[in-house]
C-alpha cells in the first residue's frame, strides 16, 4: 500500500501548498507540498541547505513564503508570525535551543504565559504545580527547580517540548532534535515521541539520520535543493532507498579504508589531569597517542570528560598535571594561537561557540586562523581578491551552499556551516587533525564525504584524533579505538577487531580488554 493509499484513511492537521521561497535570486523552497495528519510522526528529510528548516520555519510564521497556501484543519490560514502559529496548535522546538539559561526549568517553561494570583502577582506555585503535572501527563520528567545552565542538553530539549506543549501544541515540529544527543537518549526521545502520538499529537521530525527516521516516523517527505522528490511510507523502504531519494545517487555507508601501517608518534598525552568548571577533576592521569598515518577514536557517553580534554589540547582550558606533546614538543598550556602555529587542526565539538564567527562571512572563516599570512594579507592589509578567491576554492571543492562566499555564516544551515570549518582545518595542511563530532547534523552524502576526507588525511600520513559519541562512526572510521570512562582511558582496541558488546560494556565502566 503506498502513499496515497495510506493518507485516504487519514485526519490532515496541515496542507502546505505549493510552497515557494525565495531569498533574493536563490530558491529556498520550490513549490513543495506536505500533508500532515492526526496522530502520525511526518519527517523532513534532505541534504544539508535542500531548505527543510526553511519550511518549518515557514510553517511557524518565522518566514513568509513568496508563494503558496497553508491550511490547518481544512482552513486557510495566514501565519505571519510565531504567536499565530501557536495560537493555531503549532509549537517547534528548534536545532539550537531557545532557552534562558540563568532561568529556572519552571520560568523557562511559563515564559509569556505566566500564572497570576490576585493583583496580577506571579503565583510562582502554581507555575511549578503546572510544570509537574505536564512532565508526568507525557513521560518527561524534568526539575522544574533546576537552572537551565545545570542541566544536561537531553533535559533543556525536554525542557523546550514541555514549552510547547505548555502553550497547547498539538503539532509539534522537532528541528534536528537528535543532534546533540547521545545514543541512549535518542533511544528515550523516540519513546517520548511515540507516547505524544498516542495522545493524538502530530509530529514534524526534520533529521539527517536514517535509522531514527526509520524508528520513529510513518511517513518522509524528501526534499532536494528546494524541489519535492518523493513523500513515502517509512515502513515500506529502507535506509539505502531513502538516502539514494536525498542525495541523487547511491550512498557509500562505510567508506573504504585500506590497510596502513602507522608510523612514528606525532601526538602523546601522559599524566594528564584537568579540572572542570565546577573544580572537580574531569580528566584524570589519562594517556594515549596518536601516530602519523592512523586514526585514532575516542569513544565514550557525553559527559566522561571528553569536552575539558579537547579544551586542554587545544589551549582553551588550564591543564592541571601531566603533559601533551606533538612532534616530540611540549605544549602543555600553551594558547590557542601557539597550538594552531605547531600545525594542529581543530573541528570543535561546538561549531557556533567556538567554531565560527556567525556574523563574519564564509569568506572571512575560511581565513580565521591564516589571516595574517600571505596571500590573504600584505603588510597587515587584507587581500580581499585573494580571500575570496580561496573562499570560492574551498566552497566548491567542500560543497557548501549556497555558494557564496559573501553570504553571512550564521544564515547557513548547521550542516553547511559545519562544512566551512572542515573545509578551513582540513586545507590548513596539518599534523595532527583533531575532529570532534565532526558529522554532527550532517546528511549521509555529507557524512559520506568526511569520512573520505578524515581517511585522505591518515593515507597522506597525518595523524587523526576522532572524538564521537556516535559508536559506529568510531568503527568505521578508525584504525585504533580508546574508550573514555570518567576521565580515563579504559582500554584500547584494534577497530577491526572491535565488537560494538565489548565498546559498550567499556564505555558503561564495565571493564577493559
Amino acid at each position: 500500500m503506498g502513499y496515497k493509499d495510506k493518507a485516504k484513511s487519514l485526519t490532515k492537521v496541515i496542507e502546505m501548498k505549493n510552497i515557494t521561497k525565495k531569498f533574493g535570486n536563490f530558491v529556498a523552497n520550490d513549490s513543495v507540498n506536505l500533508d500532515v495528519f492526526k496522530g502520525k510522526v511526518h519527517a523532513l528529510l534532505g541534504e544539508n541547505g535542500a531548505g527543510k528548516s526553511t519550511l518549518m520555519n515557514i510553517l511557524y510564521g518565522l518566514y513568509s513564503p513568496t508563494s503558496g497556501e497553508i491550511l490547518i484543519n481544512g482552513k486557510k490560514v495566514d501565519i505571519t508570525n510565531p504567536n499565530i502559529a501557536i495560537e493555531h496548535g503549532i509549537g517547534m522546538v528548534h536545532q539550537h535551543f531557545m532557552l534562558i539559561k540563568p532561568f529556572t526549568v519552571a520560568q523557562n517553561i511559563i515564559l509569556g504565559r505566566e500564572p497570576t494570583s490576585k493583583f496580577s502577582v506571579l503565583n510562582m506555585k502554581k507555575a511549578i504545580k503546572d510544570v509537574k503535572e505536564i512532565s508526568e501527563r507525557y513521560g518527561l520528567y524534568v526539575d522544574p527547580n533546576a537552572k537551565i545552565e545545570d542541566i544536561s542538553v537531553s533535559m533543556q530539549q525536554r525542557v523546550e517540548i514541555l514549552k510547547a506543549l505548555y502553550r497547547g501544541a498539538e503539532i509539534l515540529i522537532l528541528d534536528e532534535p537528535t543532534a546533540v544527543l547521545t545514543p541512549q537518549e535518542i533511544v528515550e526521545l523516540i519513546q517520548i515521541i511515540k507516547n505524544l502520538t498516542k495522545e493524538g499529537k502530530s509530529i514534524i521530525l526534520i533529521s539527517h539520520k536514517l535509522k531514527e527516521i526509520i524508528a520513529a516516523a510513518d511517513f518522509c517527505l524528501i526534499i532536494r535543493r528546494g524541489k519535492h522528490i518523493d513523500t513515502v511510507v517509512v515502513s515500506e523502504t529502507d535506509e539505502k532507498g531513502l538516502a539514494s531519494k536525498m542525495v541523487g545517487r547511491e550512498v557509500i555507508f562505510n567508506v573504504p579504508k585500506e590497510d596502513k601501517k602507522a608510523g612514528d608518534e606525532i601526538f602523546s598525552i601522559k599524566d594528564l589531569v584537568v579540572k572542570d568548571n565546577r573544580g572537580i577533576v574531569a580528566v584524570d592521569n589519562l594517556n594515549l597517542s596518536v601516530k602519523k598515518g592512523e586514526i585514532l577514536g575516542l569513544a565514550g557517553i557525553d559527559g566522561n570528560g571528553q569536552t575539558e580534554l579537547l579544551e586542554a589540547i587545544t589551549g582553551l582550558r588550564k591543564v592541571e598535571s601531566g603533559e601533551i606533546k606533538i612532534n616530540g614538543e611540549d605544549i602543555t598550556n600553551n594558547t590557542p594561537f601557539q597550538i594552531i602555529n605547531k600545525k594542529i587542526s581543530h573541528i570543535p565539538e561546538d561549531r557556533q561557540k567556538r567554531g565560527l564567527i556567525l556574523d563574519f562571512d564564509i569568506s572571512e572563516n575560511m581565513i580565521l586562523e591564516n589571516y595574517h599570512n600571505y596571500p590573504f594579507a600584505k603588510r597587515g592589509v587584507l587581500q580581499y581578491n585573494n580571500i575570496k578567491k580561496y573562499a570560492k576554492e574551498l566552497i566548491n571543492k567542500f560543497d557548501v551552499r549556497p555558494r557564496e562566499e559573501s553570504k553571512l555564516t550564521g544564515t547557513l544551515s548547521g550542516g553547511n556551516q559545519q562544512k566551512v570549518i572542515i573545509a578551513r582545518e582540513v586545507t590548513n595542511d596539518p599534523d595532527l587533525l583533531i575532529a570532534a563530532q565532526p558529522t554532527r547534523g550532517l546528511d549521509v552524502g555529507a557524512i559520506e564525504f568526511v569520512h573520505q576526507s578524515l581517511i585522505e588525511q591518515r593515507n597522506n600520513d597525518k595523524a587523526v584524533f576522532l572524538i564521537s559519541f556516535e559508536l559506529d562512526e568510531v568503527m568505521n572510521v578508525s584504525d585504533r579505538i580508546a574508550v573514555i570512562y570518567e576521565g580515563k582511558i579504559v582500554g584500547i582496541v584494534n577497530a577491526k577487531e572491535a565488537k560494538i558488546e565489548e565498546l559498550g560494556l567499556m564505555m558503561a565502566g564495565g571493564g577493559s580488554k
